[in-house]
C-alpha cells in the first residue's frame, strides 16, 4: 500500500495512476493534517511525501510520525531540494529523496525498497511479540534460570548461583525450552538477545 501526500491535485493523480498501474493500493492526501487523521496502515506500506505542504511541512510530518511511533518508510519528492534538507530527511530515516520531475522507474524502485523494508520490520516486530509472549509465560524462577543459562553458565554453575540442586536446574531448563519453543541453547540465546534479557544478580533468590 502506498500513501501519497502532495498538495498538487494533478501530481496526486499522476502518482496514483502510476502506483495503481503496478497493482498497488493507493490513498492520497493533500496535506499532512489529512494523513495524521487516517488510521496507521496494517499492511506493508510506504509514504510518498512532498517536502513543501500547507501547514506542516513534509519534514515536520516525518518528525511527528516518528514521535507517534509510526514507522512507515518515507520517500521524499520535491522540486525544491537543497543539501541541508536532504541530509535532515535521510538522517530522519527516509528511504530516498527524489527531485521532481521524478522518473517513474526510479520512484517505483524506491517504493519497492520501502515496502520491503516495512515488511521486514513488521515480521521482526511480530517475532519479538511472539517471543515476549512466551517469555511472559515463564515463572520468575524460570526467567532467572533462562538469564543465567543464556549468559553462558553451565547447569552446575546456575545451581550454585541460585542455591538449587543441579538436577532441579536441568528440570527447569527442560521446561524453559518447551515453553519458549526453543530447539537448542542457540535458540534460547537468540531469543534472550531479542528481548534484551540480562543476567540476574548473583545469589538471587526468587
Amino acid at each position: 500500500m502506498v500513501f501519497i501526500v502532495d498538495d498538487d491535485p494533478s501530481m496526486r493523480q499522476a502518482l496514483t495512476n502510476l502506483f495503481e498501474s503496478v497493482g498497488l493500493i493507493v490513498e492520497a492526501f493533500g496535506s499532512a493534517a489529512e494523513i495524521l487523521q487516517a488510521a496507521p496502515p496494517e499492511v506493508p506500506s510506504c509514504l510518498v511525501l512532498d517536502i513543501r505542504l500547507p501547514g506542516l511541512s513534509g519534514l515536520e510530518l516525518q518528525s511527528d510520525l516518528g514521535k507517534a511511533n509510526i514507522h512507515t518508510p518515507i520517500i521524499f519528492i520535491t522540486g525544491h531540494a537543497d543539501v541541508p534538507m536532504t541530509v535532515r530527511a535521510m538522517k530522519g530515516g527516509a528511504v530516498d529523496f527524489l527531485t521532481k520531475p521524478v522518473r517513474d522507474q526510479d520512484l517505483l524502485d524506491a517504493v519497492q525498497t520501502a515496502i520491503e523494508r516495512d515488511r521486514k520490520r513488521r515480521e521482526l516486530e511480530k517475532t519479538v511479540s511472539d517471543v515476549r509472549s512466551r517469555f511472559e509465560s515463564l515463572t520468575t524462577r524460570e526467567r532467572d534460570i533462562l538469564a543465567l543459562v543464556t549468559s553462558g553458565l553451565l547447569n552446575k554453575q546456575v545451581a550454585g548461583e541460585l542455591g538449587l540442586a543441579e538436577i532441579t536446574v536441568k528440570i527447569y531448563r527442560g521446561q524453559i525450552m518447551r515453553k519458549m519453543g526453543a530447539k537448542s541453547l542457540a535458540d534460547l540465546i537468540r531469543m534472550s538477545e531479542m528481548l534484551g534479557i540480562s543476567r540476574p544478580k548473583a545469589g538471587v533468590q526468587t
